[in-house]
């Protein structure tokens, strides 16, 4: 597991950062997703800039914490980054989290 962003919450949405050894991305937003059509819906469109680098989903955890999941892709990437936004222990900030997927054995 590791921390690779921190986001602030704002007008109904989220600005942060994603930063890696690879990536150092700035200035990114997290819009609310107007219009809706179904519950399987991203909440939110993942804007950096005027591209639009992926989507979040409104999930609960089985312990009943809200999050958000995302998908974050770009042609420059070899393949889409999987991540969770949690809010942070102390509840002013939030949190963006990558795990590593497992293979199919378990890897």
């Amino acid at each position: 597991m590791a921390n690779i962003g921190s986001f602030k919450k704002v007008n109904g949405g989220y600005e942060g950062e994603i930063v890696t050894l690879a990536l150092q991305i700035r200035d990114v937003r997290l819009v609310p997703e107007i219009g809706r059509t179904n519950d399987n819906a991203p909440a939110f469109r993942v804007i950096v800039g005027r591209v639009e680098l992926g989507a979040a989903w409104a999930r609960r955890s089985t312990e009943g914490r809200d999050y958000l999941s995302l998908k974050l892709d770009d042609p420059s990437f070899s393949a889409p980054i999987f991540a969770n936004l949690f809010a942070d222990e102390q509840g002013d900030g939030h949190i963006l989290v990558w795990n590593r997927p497992r293979g199919r054995n378990g890897d």
